[in-house]
Formats: C-alpha cells, structure tokens, sequence
C-alpha cells in the first residue's frame, strides 16, 4: 500500500467484480452467432460502445442495433442474457475489504458501464449478499454512463479531483486496464496496476486480513 494517501478511486469490473468476457462470447456463440468476434470487433469500429456506455443510447438502442447487425434473429431476452453472461460475483473478502476501507480514507467508485450492467451487478449484489447496490460502500459512485465520460479520457479523473476536492499526490487509483492508469498518472494521481493473477484481497491489501 502507497503511504500518504488519504482517498482511494476503484475501478469495477475486474478489481471488485469477478468479469470474464469469453462467457459474453460464448453466449452469443450459443444464441447462434458464430461469427461474435467478427461481429465484436466490427461494432466496436462503431460508437454503439462508447454511446451506451457514456448514456448516449440505451437498453432499447443497444438491443436494436444488435438485431439489426446479427445474421440470425435474437430476442431481447437473449442478447440480455448473452451481454450480462460475463458478470460473475462480488467476492465477500471485497467488500469486507472497502468497510474497512471506509473506515481511514475517502472511498470512489469509477466505472466505465452501462444502465444494462448496472441492473444486473446489482441484482447481483442484491441476490449473493443482501445488498442493494454497490453504491452503499462509497462516498461517491461514477459511473460512465451517468456522468457522461468514461476513462481513460482525463476528464472523469479531473471532475472527480475537483468535486470530491482530491489532491492528486493523495489520491490512490486502482484498476485493471493500462490506459486507465496511464491517464491517472498523467495527472499525478498515485496508481496500482492491478494485473492478471492480482486480487485486492490478496495483494493490495492482504496486510488487513
């Protein structure tokens, strides 16, 4: 743990959420899409992504576009089932982890999601642990779709150092994409690349077990 630092700003997925995007593959694989990669790749070219994950479009949008640009004819049903299918579970170490947290520094949350996800990592958290929303272990949440901006665009970092009054030297960003940290550090934000293998719970912050 880097010393001096009196707020803390974590990523979601990957480093509090278990994700795994093979399953989301593997779902529309089984929908009957075969060629999902192709069909990936082909609509990140687009800005159907960054439009629902920065609120620009919606459920329905998202849910059109995707009928439209698949071979094979998909009910809502399934392509909410196969863009969910990556989202695991929150490891109850996790959030033991942020209420001890809470405890000695100012805790954000920093994801970049989307109305979709935000449902079901909540139905999620609400199904496993007994707990309405994620947003109850922070003192304030940013989600990209909410706020209108999304990382690794310095933006977002800069809003949240200048509402939440956070110098950067003080400031901890945790998250497991490069370019987000890449962004962070720009700024003079002090960063923890969580890579592959790497837990919160057992690397970061094992000394508080």
């Amino acid at each position: 743990m880097i010393k001096g630092i009196k707020h803390i700003i974590f990523d979601l997925g990957g480093v509090l959420l278990n994700i795994d995007y093979n399953l989301t593959e593997k779902a529309f694989i089984d929908a009957g899409i075969a060629n999902f990669g192709e069909l990936y790749a082909q609509l990140g070219q687009t800005p159907l992504f960054d439009d629902l994950e920065t609120g620009k479009i919606g459920r329905d949008e998202f849910i059109t576009a995707l009928q439209t640009i698949s071979d094979v004819s998909l009910t809502s049903e399934q392509i909410l089932h196969a863009w969910n299918a990556m989202l695991l579970d929150f490891p109850v170490r996790r959030l033991q982890l942020l209420q001890q947290l809470r405890l000695y520094y100012d805790l954000v949350l920093l994801s970049n999601t989307n109305e979709i996800h935000e449902e079901t990592f909540n139905n999620i958290l609400m199904t496993d642990r007994g707990i309405p929303n994620i947003g109850v272990f922070f003192d304030r949440v940013y989600f990209s779709h909410r706020v209108g901006m999304r990382k690794p665009n310095r933006d977002i970092f800069e809003r949240i150092l200048e509402e939440c009054s956070f110098k950067p030297a003080d400031t901890l960003f945790i998250d497991d994409s490069p370019q987000h940290i890449a962004t962070a550090k720009e700024l003079g934000i002090q960063t923890i690349y969580l890579e592959k293998g790497m837990t919160i719970e057992d690397t970061v912050f094992k000394s508080l077990q």
